[in-house]
């Protein structure tokens, strides 16, 4: 909540010293101009990416669905997008997973929306063989305005406050466990804003969707650290693409962690116990280890090579995982 509010001050007020900054300094600009020969500076920054690929450290992919919003009509559509672009940026930048888009997953996520909200057991069980390990689902519940008077003798002074709901949760491709659900509020009191006494929440947030926009994609960026420690539990995983003679191909690689010599267990995919005497399922168990394969080379965008090492039976769509 503090690095919410704080991050929206310091933007309204970089913005208040830009302004201020510019009017300032525009004589000093003109003199300079009509006095002196432009001088032109040219900056080249060089970043070498080949360097990420390199690291590691796995990478677990998941799947961040589209936005949803509990008021759709009241809000504009591109709150809930952009929030949710800067959201995956913000994944990405941790350099410990690889966001997918959700056209990675085998079905169709709006096909799995039910009450406002996506059916997440349903869509992690029919997405068991698409090599994601986790989806996430973020929700806008609510954006409030609220005013509040504080009389100091004559003087009726209004100060704005800003509160906004939003809603996330992740679910276990693996297990189909839920992994994190939490609901956060966000407030941000300006005290140095003063609002028309007849101001309504409508016409603050219909005058300056801007405002909008921050606060929501504001609160969202303040899960990141959440789930990076939610993830933690999540097992790192791919799996087997096709077998082609004694080759193995793999759809994760050098982007997901892959490297050359690396060796990966291969395992059959979780089974579920159902007790016949309670009349439901208990979880599930971890499926048996076939062997393990050796990684040689890559292919395509991020797909690896590998060879059998050790065991025998392995199929496309066996799971492979980190080998300890």
């Amino acid at each position: 909540m503090k690095k919410s509010a704080l991050s929206l001050v310091t933007t309204l007020n970089l913005l208040v010293f830009l302004i201020s900054g510019c009017a300032a300094f525009a004589p000093m600009a003109e003199e300079t101009k009509a006095n002196e020969p432009v001088a032109i500076r040219r900056k080249i920054k060089d970043v070498d990416y080949r360097s990420n690929s390199d690291d590691k450290e796995m990478k677990k992919r998941l799947v961040v669905l589209p936005f949803l919003d509990k008021d759709s009509l009241k809000r504009p559509e591109t709150a809930r997008k952009n929030a949710r672009e800067a959201f995956i940026n913000d994944l990405n930048l941790s350099e410990k997973f690889i966001v997918m888009d959700s056209d990675q997953l085998t079905v169709n996520p709006e096909n799995y929306i039910k009450n406002d909200e996506y059916d997440l057991k349903r869509l992690a069980q029919d997405s068991q063989k698409s090599g994601i390990t986790s989806i996430v689902e973020g929700q806008i519940i609510d954006v409030r305005f609220k005013k509040r008077a504080d009389q100091i003798g004559l003087v009726r002074n209004l100060e704005a406050t800003y509160e906004v709901v939003v809603r996330l949760r992740i679910q276990s491709v693996q297990t189909g466990q839920e992994m994190f659900h939490t609901v956060k509020t966000v407030t941000l009191e300006d005290k140095n804003t003063r609002v028309a006494e007849r101001t309504s929440e409508d016409q603050v947030f219909l005058k300056n969707p801007e405002l909008v926009e921050i606060l929501i994609k504001d609160a969202f960026l303040d899960f990141s650290q959440q789930i990076q420690e939610a993830m933690d539990q999540v097992t790192w995983e791919g799996r087997i693409a096709a077998i082609r003679g004694d080759k193995v191909y793999l759809n994760v690689g050098r982007i997901s962690g892959v490297q050359v010599g690396d060796l990966l267990k291969v395992v059959e995919d979780s089974s579920e116990i159902y007790d016949p005497e309670v009349g439901y399922n208990l979880g599930k168990v971890q499926g048996r280890t076939k062997g393990t394969l050796e990684i040689i080379s890559y292919f395509g965008n991020d797909g690896a090579v590998a060879i059998v090492h050790s065991g025998a039976g392995f199929k496309e769509s066996d799971r492979v995982e980190v080998y300890q």
